[in-house]
């Protein structure tokens, strides 16, 4: 039986073949929800979605869109923000 910390179905069960040639169980924590559009809730294109661990290591630019709202905002709401602040 797994130990009690293990049992939690917070944890993806992942099969990992041993040197040994064996199948073992390993538990791994899942990843993080896609982000997704402040507006309309559509599922941000170009956002990466890792775990706080792997995202310190990865660069700027593949964390998030470099275009004004880039990571809150998808492009369709982008421009219909920047259009209305302009006829403002």
């Amino acid at each position: 039986m797994p130990k009690p910390g293990h049992r939690s179905r917070s944890l993806r069960r992942v099969f990992v073949r041993t040197p040994g040639g064996e199948s073992r169980l390993h538990y791994r924590k899942k990843k993080p929800a896609k982000a997704r559009c402040g507006s309309c809730g559509a599922v941000l294109k170009g956002v990466a979605s890792e775990r706080p661990y792997k995202m310190q290591n990865m660069p700027r630019s593949r964390k998030k869109p470099q275009r004004p709202y880039g990571g809150m905002l998808c492009s369709r709401c982008m421009r219909t923000v920047i259009i209305e602040k302009e006829r403002v």
